[in-house]
C-alpha cells in the first residue's frame, strides 16, 4: 500500500505508484545520510529505540520536547556558591568554638548535669568501662546536637545536594524495556486493533536496526489513514507484512534525506533552532531549554528580519525546509521552498521537483496560471504577481482593475484556443496589437461566443483611454518575455509545468529564482508563487496535510492581497516562512498588518533601530517591578557614634550611609528598539511564538548557534 498517490508534472493525481513484480528487495538497513559536523546522526538501531522511548512531556510553545525536563515558572532563590561556602565555614567555626568552650570548661559544667543525673553511682569508679562508654556517648550526643544546629544554620544540606554525590548521579540508569502494551516500539495501537502480526514485523525491524525515525513517522501516518477510513486494515497489514519498515513508501521511494544539517524529532514534528539564553529578560521556565519549531507554530506563519549574514538562511530557512522535507517523506506535509539559485537551500536530491527558472538544465517548468482553468481565478493570481506591488491598500486600486483587464483577455483566448496565452501572446494582447486582437475576435464570432465578444469589445475601448493599465501590465509581462525565459511558462503542453495544485499530496518542491540581471522578474515570480500558494491551499478538500511555503527573501513580495492571504492560511492548515533584510522592504502601511498576520516573529542580530521600533510596538509592554535605591548619609550626634563613623570612614573610605529601597510596578516595553538594535549578540535572535491554538510565548533571546 502506498501512503499517497504520485503527481505528474501538472499536479494532477496519477494514481498509485506501480510496484515491481515479485517481492521487493528491502535493504538490510536504510542508507545512511551524511550529516553536518556536530549534528547527531538520525536514530537507528538501539539509538532509534532509545529515541522512540524518550519522554516528550507537554511543554510551552517553542520548547524542544525531546528529553525536556519541566522547570518551575518562577526562579527559586539560589544562594551564590561563594556565599554558601563562606557561610558553611563560618558556621563550622562557630560550632567548633562552642564545643571548645564547653570542653575546656569556659562555660562551666552545667552541660554535664544531665550526664551525672542519668548514670548510677556504681559507674563512677575510676577507669570503669561502663562509665567511659556512657561519658563518651554523651559527648558524641552533645557534639552531634551542635553539628546539627550549625549545619542547618550554615546550609550544609544545600552544599551536599548541589556539589555532593546527589549532583554526580546525572547519567540515566539502564531500565528494563517496557511491556509491549506500553512500549511505543512495539506498536500497541496496532495490537489493540488486532494487527498483531504487523506490529511484530515492525517491532522486529526496529530491533534489527532496519527502521528509522522517518519510517516510523511514515507508517504512523498511514495507520492514521486506516483509523480515518481512508485505507483498509487488510491493505495496510498486507503492505507491512510484505515490506516491513519500508512499507507505505513516499511516491519518490526515498526513506531519508541525503544530508541533515539540524536536529529533528519527527515524533513531534519539531526542528531545533537553538537554545534560549540564560538571560534575565527570558522567563525562567524557558531559560536554557531548546528552542524548536513545528507545524503547530509554522501554521501561524513566521517572519524573520535581519541583515545579510545574520543567519536567516542557515539558521532558520534551511532547518525549517529540511524538517518539512522529512515530514513530506513521512506523508505529513507538502513544502515549497523559493530562493535564489545557489542560496544553499539544500541539495537537489532532497526535493521531488526542482524548478530552475532561466536555466536550460531545468527539468520542470512553472505554470504561469497555477493549474487553474477558470479565467477569473487565473487573472486574479496573475494580476497580483504583475502589479501587486504597485497597488495601495485602498479599494479600487490598480490590482483590481488589472484583474479585470486580464480576465477580459484570458477568457476569450481560452475559449478560442482551449488554453491560456503564452508570455509573448499575452504581451501582444495587452499591447493592443491589431493582428492578435482581430484573430481573437474572428475566433469568437465563429464560435458564437457573444458574451466573450462583449468582454473583448470593452478591452478594445479601454485601449484608447490614457489611464488604461494595459500598458503597465504589458511592461511587466515584458520582464518575462526575455531570451533567458524563452523555454519557460509554456502553455502548449509540450513542457512539464509544475502547479501548486499538487499541494494536496506530500510533495517537496524547490524553486530557484534568477538573480543576475533579472531582479525584477525574480520578485514578480516570488509574488506569483505566493499568490498561487495562498489561492490553492485554501481550497483543498483534504486539509490534514500541512502545507508550507518557505520564501528565503520576501523583498518586494508583501502586498495587501498577500497579507490577506497569509491571514487565511491558519484555518487551512498551512503557513508561510518569510525572511527580510529590513522592514523597509515592506511599504509602511503594510508593516503593522504583516506583523499582525504572522504569529511567529523573529528579530535577528544587527537589526536597525527603526525596524526594532516596529517589533517593540507589536510585542507591547508588560508590568515589571522597578527598584529605586537611595543612599542617605547618616549624621551621628553622640561622641561614640561619631567615633564609630570615623572608624567606618577610615576602613571603607566612604561616609556611613543608610540605604532606602522603593519597589513599584511600572509598565515597560518587553524589548525596546534600542535593545533590539544593540543588545542582541551576534548569532542570536529575539523570537516570539504563537501556535494554532492561540498559546503564545513572549519574546525570547535565542542562541541560534547551539
Amino acid at each position: 500500500m502506498d501512503s499517497e498517490g504520485t503527481q505528474d508534472a501538472r499536479g494532477t493525481q496519477a494514481g498509485p505508484v506501480p510496484r515491481p513484480a515479485g517481492p521487493p528487495q528491502v535493504p538490510a538497513a536504510p542508507p545512511r545520510p551524511t550529516r553536518a559536523p556536530g549534528m547527531p546522526p538520525p536514530p537507528d538501531g538501539s539509538a532509534f529505540l532509545s529515541w522512540l522511548r524518550t519522554a516528550r512531556p507537554e511543554a510551552l510553545p517553542g520548547i524542544w520536547r525531546f528529553g525536556h525536563r519541566p522547570r518551575p515558572e518562577e526562579e527559586p532563590e539560589r544562594i551564590p556558591g561563594r556565599q554558601l561556602f563562606s557561610g558553611a565555614l563560618i558556621a563550622f567555626l562557630v560550632g567548633w568554638l562552642i564545643w571548645s568552650l564547653l570542653w575546656n570548661g569556659y562555660l562551666g559544667g552545667w552541660w554535664l548535669l544531665p550526664l551525672y543525673a542519668m548514670i548510677p553511682d556504681s559507674w563512677a569508679e575510676p577507669h570503669s568501662f561502663a562509665s567511659v562508654v556512657a561519658v563518651y556517648a554523651y559527648y558524641v550526643l552533645v557534639a552531634g546536637i551542635i553539628m546539627v544546629g550549625v549545619g542547618r544554620l550554615g546550609r550544609w544540606g544545600e552544599i551536599w545536594r548541589r556539589y555532593g554525590p546527589p549532583a554526580w548521579r546525572r547519567a540515566p540508569r539502564d531500565e528494563p524495556p517496557p511491556a509491549p502494551e506500553e512500549d511505543p516500539a512495539a506498536w500497541p495501537a496496532l495490537r489493540a486493533a488486532g494487527a498483531v502480526d504487523a506490529a511484530e514485523r515492525l517491532a522486529s525491524d526496529a530491533r534489527a536496526g532496519m527502521m528509522r525515525d522517518v519510517d516510523h513517522a511514515r507508517i504512523a501516518r498511514a495507520w492514521q489513514g486506516v483509523r480515518n477510513g481512508r485505507h483498509s486494515l487488510a491493505t495496510f497489514t498486507g503492505a507491512v507484512l510484505q515490506d516491513g519498515a519500508a512499507a507505505c513508501p513516499h511516491p519518490s521511494g526515498a526513506r531519508d534525506l541525503p544530508a541533515r544539517q539540524a536536529r529533528h524529532d519527527l515524533l513531534t514534528g519539531q526542528v531545533r533552532l537553538g537554545t534560549t539564553a540564560d538571560d534575565p529578560r527570558n522567563p525562567y521556565v524557558y531559560r536554557g531549554t531548546g528552542l524548536a519549531l513545528g507545524p503547530d507554530l509554522l501554521g501561524t506563519s513566521l517572519l524573520a528580519v535581519g541583515p545579510a549574514g545574520s543567519g536567516k538562511t542557515g539558521g532558520v530557512v534551511l532547518p525549517v525546509a529540511e524538517s518539512l522535507c522529512l515530514q513530506a517523506l513521512a506523508g505529513k506535509s507538502a513544502v515549497v521552498v523559493v530562493g535564489a539559485a545557489g542560496a544553499g537551500l539544500g541539495p537537489a536530491d532532497a526535493y521531488d521537483v526542482v524548478v530552475r527558472i532561466g536555466s536550460p538544465d531545468s527539468v520542470y517548468d512553472l505554470d504561469l496560471y497555477g493549474g487553474t482553468t477558470d479565467p477569473d481565478e487565473a487573472a486574479a493570481v496573475l494580476a497580483e504577481a504583475l502589479v501587486g506591488d504597485l497597488a495601495d491598500p485602498h479599494p479600487g486600486s490598480d490590482s483590481r482593475r488589472s484583474t479585470t483587464v486580464l480576465a477580459q483577455l484570458l477568457g476569450p483566448f481560452r475559449a478560442v484556443h482551449g488554453r491560456f496565452p503564452s508570455v509573448p501572446e499575452l504581451r501582444q494582447l495587452l499591447d493592443g496589437a491589431p493582428g492578435p486582437l482581430a484573430a481573437l475576435r474572428k475566433g469568437l464570432q465563429d464560435a458564437g461566443q457573444e458574451s466573450l465578444l462583449r468582454e473583448l469589445d470593452a478591452r478594445e475601448r479601454q485601449l484608447a483611454h490614457p489611464g488604461d493599465v494595459g500598458g503597465v501590465l504589458a511592461d511587466r509581462v515584458a520582464l518575462l518575455d526575455r531570451p533567458a525565459f524563452a523555454g519557460f511558462f509554456d502553455t502548449s503542453g509540450q513542457s512539464r509545468p509544475f502547479s501548486l495544485k499538487a499541494l494536496d499530496h506530500p510533495v517537496r518542491v524547490r524553486v530557484d529564482l534568477p538573480q543576475r540581471g533579472h531582479a525584477d522578474a525574480s520578485r514578480m515570480l516570488a509574488r506569483l508563487v505566493l499568490a498561487q500558494f495562498t489561492a490553492s491551499v485554501t481550497v483543498r478538500e483534504d486539509r490534514s496535510l500541512f502545507a508550507c511555503l518557505v520564501l528565503d527573501d520576501a523583498t518586494g513580495v508583501i502586498t495587501p492581497e498577500a497579507v490577506r492571504g497569509i491571514q487565511r492560511l491558519r484555518s487551512a492548515n498551512a503557513g508561510v516562512v518569510l525572511t527580510l533584510r529590513t522592514l523597509d522592504d515592506v511599504p509602511r502601511p503594510l508593516r503593522g498588518p504583516l506583523l499582525g498576520a504572522t504569529g511567529c516573529r523573529m528579530a535577528l542580530a544587527g537589526l536597525t533601530p527603526w525596524d526594532g521600533q516596529d517589533f517593540a510596538e507589536v510585542w507591547g509592554k508588560e508590568w515589571t517591578e522597578a527598584r529605586d535605591v537611595t543612599d542617605r548619609q547618616i549624621i551621628a550626634e553622640s561622641p561614640a557614634g561619631k567615633a564609630v563613623h570615623a572608624l567606618r570612614r577610615a576602613i571603607t573610605g566612604k561616609a556611613p550611609t543608610a540605604r532606602a529601597v522603593t519597589v513599584r510596578q511600572v509598565e515597560r516595553e518587553r524589548w525596546s528598539a534600542s535593545e533590539l538594535a544593540h543588545a542582541v549578540p551576534a548569532g542570536h535572535a529575539v523570537l516570539s511564538l504563537t501556535n494554532v491554538k492561540g498559546e503564545h510565548a513572549p519574546p525570547l533571546l535565542v542562541d541560534l548557534r547551539e
